[in-house]
């Protein structure tokens, strides 16, 4: 198997006549916190959709070494899919829902599960209606995480809970799933959320892949420069990619470093994964200071 867990060259997908994904290439390898980030629309559900074989884009795409939409269920024996990680069948028990999944899944671990879920506050007798929408988010991941699965796919996990829930999701994941092999791609438009979790960021804007790199290669490709207002005509005249406001001061974006005289105007502060967002995301008429 490759060195990479997904390997894809020209994905393509059109919906009629609105091209959901535009020629995607890209890796990734094992042991990486992928973030998956786009506004709504940009085409994240779509390349989830394919990456699990349940969507058959035009180009070249393997995952975990399998062609995803004619080999789903031998894929599915290595890779976790939540599409919407709050939804579990209302009726049933954890308990339940673990003796269900030892008769799905033949990677599901029953022991591994019971001690997740004494992470939580739930308890195997409790019956799901009767949770709350984070306690049911916990339960669900405390089944898949049991899954000894290569990689995990999460399509908006957090979707609709609170800040508290939202934050124990992230935790169980990062402490109970994560380990250095395994890889996991978080699809979600909560950017600032995410971002201290993650060791790679992809982003899309209307299917297009307009970055793709690792959190390092971030920090050193972006600067941002913090200024004052006498400043700005001469920094906006080197075009960079965003002009924003940050803790109160002018700043501006730029991709890769600003010419010296430019950069003797301001000083440098580190530039947030949603100023980013803003710069390479929005539309051009949104974004009258950004410049591409």
């Amino acid at each position: 198997m490759s060195e990479h867990l997904i390997e894809a060259r020209g994905l393509t997908l059109n919906y009629g006549a609105k091209r959901a994904l535009d020629d995607l290439t890209f890796n990734v390898p094992k042991g990486r916190v992928v973030g998956l980030l786009g506004h709504n629309g940009a085409g994240k559900t779509t390349l989830m959709r394919a990456l699990v074989g349940l969507a058959q884009p035009q180009g070249e795409l393997r995952v975990l070494g399998l062609a995803p939409h004619t080999e789903r269920t031998t894929l599915l024996q290595d890779l976790a899919y939540i599409p919407d990680v709050a939804v579990l069948p209302r009726w049933a028990t954890p308990r339940q829902l673990m003796a269900l999944m030892e008769g799905l899944h033949p990677g599901f671990d029953r022991a591994r599960a019971e001690q997740l879920l004494k992470r939580t506050s739930v308890k195997p007798g409790d019956v799901i209606k009767k949770l709350s929408k984070g306690m049911v988010a916990q339960v669900h991941l405390a089944l898949v995480a049991a899954i000894d699965a290569k990689l995990m796919v999460l399509d908006e996990p957090t979707l609709g809970l609170d800040i508290l829930s939202r934050k124990a999701f992230y935790e169980m994941l990062l402490d109970e799933w994560c380990d250095g092999e395994r890889t996991v791609i978080i699809s979600t438009h909560q950017v600032e959320e995410i971002e201290s979790l993650l060791s790679d960021v992809m982003m899309l804007n209307e299917g297009k892949l307009v970055l793709n790199v690792s959190l390092e290669q971030l920090d050193a490709r972006f600067v941002a420069l913090a200024h004052d207002a006498g400043a700005a005509e001469a920094i906006a005249a080197a075009h960079p990619l965003l002009r924003y406001r940050q803790g109160g001061e002018r700043a501006a974006l730029f991709d890769g470093a600003p010419p010296p005289h430019v950069e003797a105007l301001g000083r440098r502060v580190r530039p947030s994964l949603v100023d980013l967002f803003v710069a390479l995301t929005r539309r051009p008429e949104l974004n009258p200071g950004a410049s591409q």
